[in-house]
């Protein structure tokens, strides 16, 4: 599960990500458009890939449009920063990925992410987040990023740990949704952390 929420504490002058564009082999992370509401709707109508997810699986393109519309004030205001993970081949939009929670003074943020169930198993989400902890850690200078996961959450548990992030706590019933109660597993990752994981592993 991941918290996908915009809580800061602004201790500093805050970021402006209006004009953040990052490029990997296959991929583009830019800022969401309207255009994009139908993508990220079927994106987050999907049950399989809410299972873990904050919220329950949506059912309104409005739902959509106010994710896009809450993403793109939070560029201009360094809120938090959401990005929309499009396919160089042919444009699509197949997920996003962003940084939450941001705190300033403790150079600290929270990573969240989605992807379409299509896309699955590709290696993208991977190339996605190499990228965003890359522009986290060398252009934001932060100092830790946090992922909160879903204990059956298997696979992105794995998709963190393969980027270095490590198991660092257990959190009871942290999490209500649609009536169910669950836990939370914290991963952290720091910027020495990063270092010692790009210079051993490639993208």
């Amino acid at each position: 599960m991941l918290a996908l929420t915009s809580d800061i504490v602004h201790c500093h002058p805050v970021p402006n990500f209006s004009h953040v564009l990052l490029q990997t082999e296959r991929l583009s992370l830019r800022p969401l458009h309207a255009s994009d509401a139908s993508a990220i709707l079927s994106i987050r109508s999907n049950p399989t890939v809410m299972r873990y997810h904050s919220s329950l699986p949506w059912t309104s393109i409005d739902q959509a449009y106010a994710l896009i519309a809450v993403a793109a004030e939070a560029l201009q205001t360094g809120d938090h920063l959401r990005l929309g993970i499009e396919l160089k081949q042919d444009l699509s939009l197949i997920g996003t990925c962003g940084l939450f929670h941001l705190d300033e003074q403790c150079r600290r943020a929270e990573i969240g992410y989605e992807l379409h169930l299509d896309a699955w198993g590709k290696g993208y989400m991977h190339e996605a987040q190499w990228a965003l902890l890359e522009y986290a850690f060398s252009e934001l200078a932060l100092n830790r990023i946090e992922a909160d996961i879903h204990p059956d959450n298997i696979a992105s548990a794995k998709s963190v740990e393969r980027l270095g992030f490590r198991k660092e706590g257990h959190l009871r019933e942290r999490w209500i949704v649609g009536g169910e109660v669950s836990d939370s597993i914290i991963y952290g990752l720091l910027a020495s952390d990063w270092r010692s994981m790009r210079q051993s592993q490639p993208v």
